[in-house]
């Protein structure tokens, strides 16, 4: 025992166990002799197989690094009665040592995870819901129907019969998984697969539960109140902590997510946290002035209060079509942060129709006496952009 173990794989004395086999991989698949035809890597891959087989067992390793001679080099030497010709105990196979463990350390092959819970968690589920304008902007409770799977009331997760329980598979008795093994040039491969009779799970339901068919779980409509809060829009979901699907065996619930869908209004539109609507007025209360009363949206809720229900709008004299007016802090309450937008109300001036003679020969007047008879059309660059405003909101 002249070489240094940890010099050999090139690790350091508190290398952790990975470290150690990823060193030994590396060296190993350089020196292996069917890859390496130079004079001394047999030499080389015998002494790195030895220096691995001490440093990944706790125990050898802590009688190495005592001092001590871990493989017993006093009552054969390497290559004497008990090693291989690599180097390894035994040989392939032999009690000291497993191939299948050299080639899990040099091709990452893993060892056996036992058997998987028939328990596992529900996926997440996705609903739509549709509002209407007012529902959404202030807020509401809905009663949503969701079909998921839940917790089967036969066997309450068990997916067993009534009387019977699992039982131990035959196949891999419990272990969740089996070994197979191949023979090749560098000495058997152990491969671990999930078991085919129990498929991993370790135990086999002989007598199934007859309205789950072992599941644990079984699909079922029920109806959930859904609290939606002030300010959502379409697009906008709302999350519901372990209301979803039932997991397998019974197992914890997923979430449900609830997406909104906002139904259009006729009279209001909302721009952001601002809604907007076009009102209509007379020619004449445009040309003086005027104040009227406007319906508000909160007033489609029922719990609306009566001071909310209206709003009055002042129109100053002389407010022309298209003219938008704000009155502050009756929009959409913030989904996040205090507060409220605007209600922007566009005026539409209307010219009057179906005028009697008596009216008509008041206008006459009025217009002579302005010397608008025959008045002269013209653009003002000034209120560019009046039109599409008002097109946006009679849209």
């Amino acid at each position: 025992m002249s070489a240094d173990y940890y010099e050999l794989l090139g690790v350091s004395r508190d290398a952790s166990a990975e470290d150690i086999r990823k060193a030994y991989r590396k060296w190993a698949m350089k020196y292996h002799p069917d890859v390496n035809d130079a004079p001394d890597a047999a030499e080389k891959f015998k002494a790195i197989g030895e220096a691995y087989e001490v440093l990944r067992d706790p125990q050898k390793k802590a009688i190495y690094d005592r001092g001590g001679d871990p493989l017993g080099h006093g009552a054969g030497g390497p290559g004497g009665p008990g090693m291989s010709g690599f180097g390894f105990p035994g040989g392939a196979g032999a009690a000291g040592f497993d191939m299948g463990d050299l080639l899990g350390a040099m091709f990452g092959q893993q060892a056996s995870r036992g058997p998987r819970s028939r328990v596992r968690r529900g996926q997440d589920a996705l609903v739509r819901l549709s509002l209407t304008l007012a529902e959404a902007s202030f807020g509401t409770t809905k009663p949503l129907k969701v079909d998921t799977a839940v917790v089967c009331p036969n066997c309450h997760g068990k997916g067993s019969a009534d009387g019977s329980e699992p039982t131990q598979c035959g196949t891999c008795h419990g272990q969740g998984d089996v070994t197979t093994v191949q023979r090749s040039f560098l000495g058997d491969i152990r491969t671990v697969q999930p078991c085919p009779t129990c498929r991993g799970y370790g135990t086999v339901i002989e007598h199934a539960c007859g309205e789950c068919s072992g599941e644990g779980r079984v699909r079922s409509q029920r109806t959930i109140n859904v609290k939606i809060p002030a300010g959502v829009t379409t697009g906008n979901r709302v999350h519901l902590d372990s209301q979803g699907e039932v997991g397998p065996g019974g197992g914890p619930a997923g979430d449900l997510y609830v997406e909104i869908s906002v139904a259009p209004h006729n009279e209001f539109k909302r721009d952001g946290d601002n809604l907007e609507i076009v009102a209509k007025i007379p020619m004449v209360a445009a040309a003086l002035g005027t104040e009227f009363t406007l319906k508000t949206l909160e007033s489609e809720r029922e719990d609306c209060k009566p001071e909310d229900r209206e709003v009055k709008v002042s129109v100053p004299a002389g407010t022309q079509s298209g003219t938008r007016l704000t009155v502050e802090g009756r929009g959409v309450p913030r989904l996040r942060g205090p507060g409220r937008g605007d209600l922007g109300v566009t005026l539409l001036v209307q010219t009057p129709k179906n005028l009697d003679d008596s009216q008509r020969e008041l206008l006459r007047q009025f217009a002579t006496l302005r010397n608008e008879t025959r008045p002269e059309a013209s653009v003002d660059k000034a209120r560019k952009g009046m039109f599409d405003r008002l097109k946006d909101a009679l849209s």
